[in-house]
């Protein structure tokens, strides 16, 4: 086969197959009837990609007629990059005694709390590593402190990884660790840990965390105790196209018994100081007609988010033509992706702007995905350049993905995630007495 010729195939397997071959699949998704994995599985591969983009906006459309798109002022804070789980996608963590490693004090995190609230924020999103020395009763001091100083915020922190994590670490099941945490003051679960929720890939990238299974066994339990949650997938990491359509298979099974997830998030890995070193990623085509399959597929799940901080925000604009209707959030602080390449940068009036610009009347919304603000009229639009996301205020200097296999010695070791913080990181996470401070040119939230 010649190289036009295999740019041809190449090109009809991105845009998919003849109209007439999925027109009928398409006809029945976009008029709410539900399909099977196997026709998902048809559709993400062979559905041509704007017919499949416009059956999934008609299900848009006819759930939410208003033509509204939504985004979320909320903050992340990453408490500890103190880690043992060690998956080989994350940048962010440090195994224990490692002399990179952190954790934030409480009055640190009750400081971040207060800068969010004074920007609008309405939701703080508490992620971090599976440290072995914080047990249950300092996530409940943490949360308690949170809603004693802020009650106004909501808690959508922690998931299914982070509770397992917890279990072990003060030898409780998993029930008791969610009600604990739920009367200390979680609202919400995020979906934080569930990667991709198939044995294969998930062993391959992580496999020292807990199996799918047994994530999804966690946020079912949450369910049943009344603490909602969100659904996510990261794609990219290597897994087929058939596992990414089992990922929504098994969110859809417990949706269907629980109706527990709030909404489905799906974002792409990111190359950049980690050791799977970008060997595999999901193309921008690709990623947009997961977004679309899972706007058909989950017939229970109310909301689908669009990812700008992985892609870009040109094709998270893309995704409120392909089923999404939330835009995420300005995100005043993230580190965790940001440290593994995702550079990407917005701020209200420009997410303002994105969702007015395809077409959709902006509004901002609350974890419940209630409207706190309409944006009817351009002219009324609020324009505040501290409300803004950042660079990731811990990463290291990146060494593009290439770069990376080329400088990794044999044990899969790339320099540029674990030398010294100190010496390459101006202006980014300094120590003070043993604490991290955040200091310099780069103190961006």
């Amino acid at each position: 086969m010649g190289r036009l010729a295999r740019l041809l195939v190449a090109v009809g397997r991105t845009l998919g197959a003849m109209p007439g071959q999925t027109a009928p699949l398409l006809e029945h998704a976009a008029d709410g009837g539900r399909i099977s994995p196997d026709e998902a599985l048809l559709l993400y591969t062979d559905a041509p990609l704007h017919a499949l983009g416009q059956a999934a906006d008609a299900v848009r459309r006819r759930r939410y007629p208003d033509n509204i798109a939504t985004y979320i002022i909320d903050r992340n804070i990453n408490y500890t990059n103190v880690c043992v789980t060690a998956c080989k996608f994350c940048a962010f963590y440090r195994a224990p005694r490692h002399d990179e490693g952190w954790t934030h004090s409480v009055d640190e995190i009750l400081r971040r709390c207060g800068e969010a609230v004074e920007l609008g924020a309405t939701q703080i999103m508490l992620q971090g590593g599976h440290s072995p020395e914080l047990g249950i009763e300092w996530y409940e001091g943490t949360f308690a402190a949170i809603k004693a100083a802020y009650p106004q915020l909501t808690l959508h922190s922690l998931g299914g990884s982070e509770v397992m994590h917890i279990s072990r670490t003060s030898d409780l099941d998993a029930p008791a660790v969610i009600a604990r945490l739920h009367r200390a003051g979680l609202d919400s679960f995020a979906g934080a840990g569930a990667e991709i929720l198939v044995a294969r890939p998930r062993t391959a990238i992580a496999p020292l965390k807990e199996s799918g299974e047994a994530w999804l066994a966690v946020m079912e339990a949450a369910h049943e105790q009344g603490v909602e949650s969100t659904a996510t997938f990261m794609m990219g990491t290597g897994e087929t196209n058939a596992e990414r359509i089992e990922h929504l298979r098994m969110i859809r099974d417990v949706q269907d018994r629980t109706g527990g997830f709030r909404s489905f998030i799906p974002w792409t890995y990111q190359p950049e100081n980690n050791h799977l070193k970008g060997r595999t990623q999901a193309t921008s085509m690709e990623y947009l007609r997961l977004v679309a399959v899972a706007r058909l597929f989950f017939d229970n799940i109310n909301h689908l988010q669009g990812s700008w901080l992985t892609t870009g925000k040109d094709i998270g604009q893309l995704t409120l033509h392909f089923g999404a209707d939330d835009l995420g959030s300005v995100m005043l602080e993230e580190n965790v992706v940001s440290s593994a390449g995702a550079r990407h940068r917005s701020n209200l009036t420009e997410l303002i702007e994105l969702i007015r610009g395809a077409g959709r009347v902006p509004a901002q919304r609350d974890t419940l995905y209630r409207h706190l603000v309409v944006h009817e009229d351009p002219a009324l639009d609020p324009v505040d350049p501290r409300v803004h996301s950042h660079f990731s205020s811990t990463a290291l200097p990146l060494v593009p993905a290439q770069r990376a296999c080329e400088l990794a010695g044999t044990n899969g070791h790339v320099p540029s995630c674990r030398d010294s913080v100190r010496d390459r990181c101006r202006g980014g996470l300094r120590r003070s007495n043993g604490r991290p401070t955040l200091g310099g040119a780069h103190r961006h939230w």
